[in-house]
Order: C-alpha cells, then structure tokens, then sequence
C-alpha cells in the first residue's frame, strides 16, 4: 500500500524557516516507522537527516513527533495509526533543531550529569562486596529501564515554563541512586532535589508516564522523592 509521509525539513545553517516535505512509500502494515524513513533516505532522498542506532527500543536515539505524540520510530508500526495511511514526522519538541530530525540534546545530557547518575559507595570495612537486598532492587528497577530517550523530558510542559527545570529523565536518574541501599550520599541528593528546579517541579501531570516507551511509572517513582525529602525535614 501506499503511505504519505510529511517529514519536518530544516537546516538552521541554510534555510530561514522550516518546511515540510511529502514523500510517497510503498508500506506495509507491519512496517516500522524507522523502517519508511530508511527507505525515503535510502531511495528517494539521502540528504534527510534523522537519528537511529539499535533499531529494536534500546538505545533511544530515534525518538520523534509521529502524528503529535511522541514515540520511538523503531517500536511503532505503520498499522498502529489510524491516519488513513497518512503520517507527519517531525522532530522531538523542547530542543533545538540540529538538522531535520535531529535535535541538540545536549542541555538533556548536562541535566542528566548534575543529578550524579553514578553510584558512590561508602567507606568498605571489610573485605565483603556492599549487597543490595532483592527487595532494594526491585524497589529502584523501574528507573532501570530508562534508555535516555529524552521522551519524557521533551513531552514535559514544566520543562518548557522552567527552562532550569531538571525534568522527568533527570529524576527519574536521581530516584534510582537515592533508594540504592548501596549509595552512601543519600542526603546530599535529597539536598539538590529540594528546590523548585528539582523535584518540586514536578506537578504530577503524568504527562512523562504516558509518553515512556518502557512503561515506567515516572510520575509515582518523582513522588516517592518528594515523600522521602517530606520525611526528611520532619527528621530533622
């Protein structure tokens, strides 16, 4: 059959403005979306721009604008949209266009290194290995599968009011290390995530659930920092 695509054009070194372009694919329903955009580059149009690594929901790197809401191109399937066989591409919103559909995912990244998004062990006594008990871990899994795909965060309507907000993703990296019985600075984090720009952010619009190509609850995993920052200051 055939399929539509009306793909988001722009390069802020040449041209003044976006535009979009119509391209005509020979689909099938069980095509992914991933699947149109490689065969527009690789037999109409080779000078589109858009990013993809793994192809199968792992890296996150192909996340974009299919028909208004934010998806993976490699997850969805033609057949999951009842558009008449009719699809607009366009760039994930929030960031700034690099090229086409490729954003500047830069600031994502830098808020995503503030939060610390490593573990930091405490000082070791013995000659044991720090354990985490199973409950522990499959307290913090769900923020385990987040593959930084930026979704969430470009989805956010807070991110877009708070430029300095820290968004979904970055809590969500945050929420892992403070409930990790392992970490050693867990008060430090509550520290950052007490302001505004951290964890308060959040008003629990859930709009950062809906949109996780792996499920995740972020908007309860967020509520369960501003649970532990609450008991904090009444401990203090």
């Amino acid at each position: 059959m055939k399929s539509v695509f009306s793909v988001y054009r722009y390069d802020p070194k040449v041209d003044q403005k976006p535009r979009y372009q119509e391209y005509e694919v020979d689909t099938e329903p069980t095509d992914k979306i991933l699947d149109c955009l490689n065969k527009i580059r690789w037999e109409q149009d080779p000078t589109l721009a858009y990013r993809y690594s793994c192809a199968h929901g792992i890296c996150g790197s192909d996340a974009l604008m299919i028909n208004g809401r934010i998806e993976l191109a490699c997850q969805k399937l033609v057949r999951d949209f009842k558009t008449g066989n009719n699809f607009v591409i366009e760039p994930l919103p929030l960031f700034d266009v690099v090229k086409d559909l490729i954003v500047d995912l830069e600031p994502f990244f830098e808020k995503h290194r503030r939060v610390q998004p490593y573990l930091i062990g405490g000082k070791n006594e013995s000659d044991k290995e720090f354990m985490q008990s199973a409950e522990n871990q499959e307290f913090v899994e769900p923020a385990l599968r987040c593959i930084l795909c930026a979704s969430c965060t470009a989805a956010c309507p807070i991110n877009r009011a708070r430029p300095n907000y820290l968004g979904p993703a970055a809590l969500l990296r945050a929420f892992r290390y403070i409930f990790d019985s392992r970490d050693s600075i867990t008060e430090e984090r509550l520290k950052k995530m007490d302001n505004p720009d951290g964890v308060w952010g959040c008003k629990t619009m859930w709009w950062c659930t809906d949109v996780c190509p792996k499920e995740i609850p972020i908007t309860r995993c967020l509520g369960q920092i501003k649970r532990a920052v609450k008991q904090k200051e009444e401990g203090s």
